[in-house]
């Protein structure tokens, strides 16, 4: 760029020319540095994709279903508890052609579930979230991938339980003999 005579080295000439910075020279060390950062930024994301769908969790799956009449607000990303411990996702909900809710369970493949196992929605605490606890059967025969699951306890409608209970719907036990 080609600076006209008239604005040489003047308040003018530097505020319409600025002045060109020198080129910068990396050292091997500022490279390296660089492409440590690079591979470490890296590294997190692909850790935090993989546990964020799940698959680093678990490793190798399959599905089992399970039949519910009431899904009671469980959702897919739902977790799967065996004795309290995470071993899969609800992958997705969806109703079946006699409108009873069925649940697409991933879990562990090295999980081996007994046929007879009972799959019950609970939820962690009072308005936590709900989760699928699976309690194994006794039964020699084991589930196969896309077995259904027909043992089920849905989950419990706190609304309509706390309203038939305020209005008097509940029915009582029998009541104690009085002496």
């Amino acid at each position: 760029m080609i600076r006209p005579a008239l604005f040489k080295n003047t308040f003018a000439s530097r505020a319409l020319f600025p002045m060109q910075p020198a080129p910068v020279k990396y050292t091997r060390l500022d490279l390296a540095v660089g492409a440590f950062v690079l591979a470490g930024l890296l590294a997190l994301a692909y850790l935090a994709f993989k546990i964020g769908s799940g698959a680093l969790v678990g490793g190798d799956t399959t599905a089992v279903r399970a039949r519910f009449t009431n899904l009671g607000g469980l959702a897919p990303g739902a977790s799967v508890l065996v004795s309290g411990v995470a071993v899969g996702k609800v992958e997705k909900v969806e109703l079946d052609d006699r409108y009873a809710a069925i649940a697409t369970l991933r879990v562990r493949r090295d999980l081996a579930l007994p046929a007879d196992t009972m799959a019950a929605i609970r939820s962690s605490g009072l308005i936590g979230d709900k989760h699928v606890a699976l309690v194994p059967g006794a039964d020699d025969a084991l589930l196969g991938p896309g077995d259904l699951i027909i043992d089920t306890e849905s989950a419990v409608d706190l609304e309509s339980l706390i309203s038939r209970f305020a209005f008097g719907d509940v029915k009582s036990a029998d009541k104690p003999a009085t002496e």
